[in-house]
């Protein structure tokens, strides 16, 4: 056999493997793309039954928008490594009421796309309790610096209204400033109120200091829940960014009076990979909890995000 003939053959052998990795590749991510895509139309099929029910009759039907959030994660620490973490958020929009009405179905009616902790407005829920709220939200004003809405929907197994304001003021192009005030009535829980304030620096092109401060409190709650957060959000990469944080969280006017009953501090990697609706984090942390005496509690949160969208 001549040199050619050999050259010629090994080159065959190398591109019939190298399709083979590729078909084998592929295989591997088909049923991901399948999940993604029985989820999405799965959300989709439903917006558009429920659409129909405000459908002017012989009016031809829009297509809705629908966006769905998923995500699950782990979060061992020290003296518990139990801890499972799962969250998800469903909106849609509504395009016979001109984008005015959204639909959201959610286990954390405060979640948000900024990753940052933000605080759930029924007070005494406990965290075995059940979360699901569901809601129609009514968007009266929305620009790029301010967003009036209101919500009316149930939450934890309570009926409740919510109205919120939002307001953003930006100056020199490095200075951003967020006051966001709502206002809420659960049933059960009688009246209450929150206030976020938010100062936000860029440095650079890629990197911002992030400061916040809430408080809440209800008639169902003898104090006042507060939270401050300290940020610095850092973007590596197109698909990659971290955000390390310190957050400092308590009471005042309660049974105890003031009381700081959690300090954490956690560094918070997060990735895109494999597929460009498919998200994962890793987040080392330090806890020091006033139900462990302030003892150094460290754990670790590992989690996966998928975003599932139609419309």
């Amino acid at each position: 056999m001549s040199i050619e003939t050999k050259a010629v053959e090994q080159k065959n052998d190398d591109e019939m493997k190298k399709a083979a990795a590729s078909a084998l590749s592929k295989g591997d991510y088909l049923w991901m793309e399948n999940l993604h895509q029985s989820i999405a139309n799965s959300v989709y099929q439903s917006a558009v039954w429920f659409d129909q029910f405000f459908l002017d009759e012989n009016t031809e039907q829009s297509k809705p928008r629908t966006n769905a959030r998923i995500r699950i994660g782990w979060e061992p620490k020290a003296r518990d490594w139990s801890e499972i973490d799962t969250r998800f958020r469903i909106k849609v929009k509504l395009p016979h009421f001109k984008d005015k009405i959204d639909l959201i179905l959610s286990d954390d009616d405060e979640l948000d796309q900024s990753n940052l902790p933000l605080d759930s407005p029924k007070m005494h829920q406990e965290g075995n309790e059940e979360s699901f709220a569901a809601a129609v939200r009514f968007t009266h004003k929305k620009d790029k610096n301010r967003l009036l809405e209101s919500r009316i929907g149930i939450s934890g197994g309570d009926i409740f209204v919510k109205a919120r304001h939002k307001r953003r003021y930006t100056w020199d192009n490095t200075h951003s400033f967020r006051f966001e005030p709502s206002l809420y009535y659960f049933l059960d829980d009688g009246l209450g109120a929150k206030l976020l304030l938010e100062y936000d620096y860029q440095l650079n092109k890629h990197s911002q200091l992030r400061v916040n401060y809430s408080i809440r409190g209800s008639e169902a709650f003898s104090g006042i829940r507060w939270k401050h957060g300290f940020y610095q959000l850092t973007q590596l990469e197109q698909n990659s960014a971290t955000i390390l944080a310190l957050k400092v969280e308590g009471e005042r006017n309660g049974e105890k009076g003031f009381l700081i009953d959690n300090y954490t501090l956690s560094y918070r990697y997060r990735f895109n990979a494999l597929k460009s609706w498919l998200f994962f984090e890793v987040e080392p942390f330090l806890e020091w909890s006033e139900q462990e005496n302030y003892t150094t509690t460290p754990g670790i949160a590992l989690r996966v995000e998928g975003f599932f969208y139609k419309g």
